[in-house]
């Protein structure tokens, strides 16, 4: 099963894929909109590219190291950041070319690249504290002295 954060990286990615690619293929038909080629780069790698690599991560990483996600908070988090931050980032680099609307363009850009580095470096942290953290624990039974079970705690043989 997945968890909501991993689904909503996932489907992010692929709106994402298809948002950069209609702009490609918009400026493909009409060649004087490759002014927007930067909002179109940005789209793909850091809206599909990217958010694929997160959700991706999210899902398998807890899963290969045997260990559960650090912090499920910090991927909600991430999450939003990414987002917001990307959706900024584009609406920027689409009004940069427009002179009229240069310096806010320039303020969106700058917030956009904050968030969006914001939201990469809480999925560095996450992940690297995934992969360094603590085994998950399984109850075992275990026989005591005088032949009564008791339920002892036993790490993964896993990671």
């Amino acid at each position: 099963m997945m968890d909501w954060f991993v689904k909503a990286f996932l489907k992010a990615s692929l709106a994402w894929l298809a948002a950069g690619v209609s702009l490609g293929l918009a400026m493909a038909i009409h060649p004087t909109w490759a002014i927007y080629r930067t909002a179109h780069l940005h789209m793909n790698l850091l809206g599909f590219v990217a958010m694929m690599i997160f959700g991706v991560a999210y899902h398998v990483i807890p899963r290969f190291t045997g260990h559960p996600l650090h912090s499920r908070r910090l991927a909600n988090v991430q999450w939003w950041l990414a987002n917001v931050g990307l959706l900024t980032f584009v609406a920027g680099f689409v009004w940069l070319p427009h002179a009229m609307f240069a310096t806010r363009a320039r303020v969106l850009v700058g917030v956009g690249g904050v968030l969006s580095a914001a939201a990469a470096y809480l999925f560095v942290y996450n992940i690297w504290r995934t992969i360094d953290g603590a085994p998950k624990t399984s109850a075992a039974p275990v026989k005591a002295a005088n032949s009564t079970p008791v339920i002892a705690l036993r790490r993964s043989q896993g990671g």
